[in-house]
């Protein structure tokens, strides 16, 4: 009866130990999830913001173009502007075609 005592006690002391040790993994892969997680949203977003950047180089394409334009129609606002200030018609004459 003494040996199956000692025998039961030892199995108890290792169900317990055995018991711990998957608790302190299980703990560990948790905070190892956790890690993996932020990584993988982090990854996400990264990836998120750089689907756009051909769109941004397509969208610096048409400024360029857009302000080599500038120039001319600066100089058209400008003949219109002055104009307007000499010209008593004016609007009928801006839609007349005589501009």
């Amino acid at each position: 009866m003494t040996t199956w005592l000692v025998l039961l006690a030892i199995g108890l002391v290792v169900v317990g130990v055995v018991a711990y040790l998957l608790n302190a993994i299980l703990k560990e892969a948790q905070t190892i999830e956790k890690g993996a997680s932020a990584i993988w949203d982090g990854g996400k977003r990264v990836a998120n913001n750089t689907v756009h950047v051909p769109d941004l180089i397509r969208t610096n394409h048409y400024v360029g173009k857009i302000l080599a334009g500038v120039p001319g129609l600066h100089g058209d606002l400008e003949r219109v502007r002055k104009h307007a200030e000499t010209c008593p018609g004016c609007p009928r004459c801006v839609v007349g075609g005589k501009l």
